[in-house]
């Protein structure tokens, strides 16, 4: 895992912004970092080989989303529902990463989302992830991808930071490219 070139590269050039993204998925800057780190080591430590930086990144952004998503579901069976509550009202601290996630009205808004919907619009309009990527990524179907997409988007519309629309762009998206059915 040392020696691994691309893994270096990583973790010059990427690893802010995986910590980042860990942190618009996870809450807390000390989350996301935890989270990263969990998803880098758990990548490379099984001895993948990747032809390119954006192979690699791509990759890990996968392994972050669906290691949060884990660990939510880890977390609810094992506490029950108060923990998920809590989940969702963690405090957010403000960090430096990305201009969205210095955005205490925007972090607010998306902790408030159960975290499929939270990982659904994250994957799907910040990291520009493909309805199909984002649900391998997930393990979950293509409709249910949409379905939280449109229901996280529209709980943001509701929150006013984001146009009305939103949601309804992502229903008629979902639609035209998949022949009109949802």
């Amino acid at each position: 895992m040392k020696d691994d070139p691309v893994l270096a590269q990583l973790l010059e050039h990427r690893y802010a912004s995986l910590v980042g993204y860990a942190r618009l998925v996870g809450g807390t800057r000390d989350d996301a970092e935890d989270l990263a780190h969990d998803a880098i080591v758990a990548v490379f430590s099984k001895r993948r080989r990747f032809d390119s930086l954006e192979h690699a990144h791509a990759y890990v952004l996968r392994a972050i989303a669906s290691r949060h998503v884990d660990a939510v579901r880890r977390r609810s069976r094992r506490i029950g529902r108060e923990a998920a509550t809590a989940f969702r009202d963690a405090a957010v601290v403000q960090g430096p990463e990305t201009a969205v996630a210095d955005n205490d009205a925007i972090m607010a808004a998306l902790a408030a989302l159960g975290p499929r919907e939270r990982a659904c619009v994250v994957l799907r309009h910040l990291a520009d992830q493909s309805v199909a990527d984002t649900a391998r990524a997930l393990g979950i179907s293509d409709g249910a991808v949409k379905r939280y997409t449109s229901d996280g988007l529209a709980a943001l519309a509701a929150t006013g930071l984001v146009g009305d629309d939103a949601a309804g762009v992502e229903r008629e998206t979902s639609s035209v490219r998949t022949g009109g059915r949802r």
